[in-house]
């Protein structure tokens, strides 16, 4: 007896110590579909593990504030977390080329340059002692107007949202006069009419109900921002492989489903702009050129700044076949 009671006690601390739970932070409220997606990928990694890696999702910056989570994960404070790649691009330059405005239009080119970018990424990251999941884009941002828009001169009389070094010198060079405006801020601006236009997805408009003020949603694509999931090395060289390949398996399902997830609610969002009454369409092919060349500009200066890794990344974007990759 004294035996067999050994036997067990010894396989129930080899379960314990079998089992890990990791803790996964972001700085996005629990309703986003980002987060929605995270708590799907959590319990698939559960599920293919057979409970021998379980993931903690703390969402909404309970854990670990947004601006902060790049580091977090780099020292282990937390084994995962998630970024918009645009707000890690300091610490990681391949990072900033999705929020370079007017380059890509669709999100099958996004998916191409994602995978362009991917391998890049993750040796900047590898470099940092960080391990890449997958990344999500949100819905494309658009132009929305309170009158209807045919060429680049009519901003010249009007006030455009800002809310960035990007969105100002986009207005500059329109010609409209910047006007300051943080997100929680843009119901009451668009009431007290401080502005005419604005930069942002069709998604936002619907949550921020902005019809009410602005009849013009011009699906322009301007950029299309990504969230990464990333992990901390040292965690995920500790893993067995079994779970490591569990976790690679439960990372990719919810980068195609994420990918899938941002298109349905880019087309559910212009629906319902449309049923409010909007106008939405896409913008006059010469403004499209206009900005085209705008976004040629931007790029230039990003290659600039950012090096080899730039062309790496660009020079085959723009020199293969466009319909190469086809987004979920």
């Amino acid at each position: 007896m004294k035996t067999h009671h050994l036997l067990y006690m010894l396989s129930l601390l080899a379960s314990s110590a079998q089992a890990l739970t990791w803790n996964l932070a972001t700085g996005y409220r629990a309703d986003s579909f980002h987060t929605e997606n995270l708590a799907q990928f959590a319990r698939e990694v559960e599920a293919k593990t057979g409970g021998e890696l379980k993931i903690a999702l703390h969402a909404n910056n309970s854990r670990v504030k947004l601006a902060d989570m790049f580091s977090a994960v780099q020292t282990g404070q937390v084994e995962a977390g998630e970024s918009i790649l645009s707000g890690i691009s300091k610490e990681l330059p391949i990072a900033g080329a999705d929020s370079i405005p007017f380059v890509v239009d669709s999100y099958d080119d996004a998916l191409r340059l994602w995978r362009l970018q991917r391998p890049l990424l993750e040796q900047q990251m590898a470099a940092r002692g960080v391990i890449l999941l997958y990344a999500v884009p949100w819905p494309p941002q658009g132009l929305y107007s309170n009158r209807p828009i045919h060429s680049a001169t009519e901003f010249k009389t009007t006030r455009m949202r800002t809310y960035n070094a990007t969105t100002v010198r986009i207005a500059e060079y329109l010609g409209a006069q910047t006007v300051d405006v943080p997100m929680p801020q843009v119901g009451t601006a668009l009431a007290e009419r401080r502005i005419d236009n604005m930069i942002t997805s069709a998604v936002t408009g619907v949550e921020n109900q902005v019809w009410t003020h602005l009849r013009h949603y011009y699906e322009m694509n301007a950029w299309f921002p990504k969230n990464a999931v990333y992990v901390h090395a040292p965690a995920w060289a500790n893993l067995p492989p079994p779970l490591r390949e569990a976790l690679r398996a439960a990372a990719t399902a919810a980068e195609v489903r994420g990918w899938a997830r941002s298109q349905q609610l880019a087309r559910e969002a212009a629906l319902r702009l449309r049923a409010q009454g909007m106008t939405v369409e896409r913008i006059p092919e010469d403004f499209e050129r206009h900005l085209k060349r705008l976004g040629e500009r931007f790029t230039r200066e990003w290659i600039h700044q950012v090096g080899h890794q730039a062309n790496d990344l660009f020079i085959p974007y723009f020199t293969e076949p466009r319909h190469t990759a086809k987004a979920p």
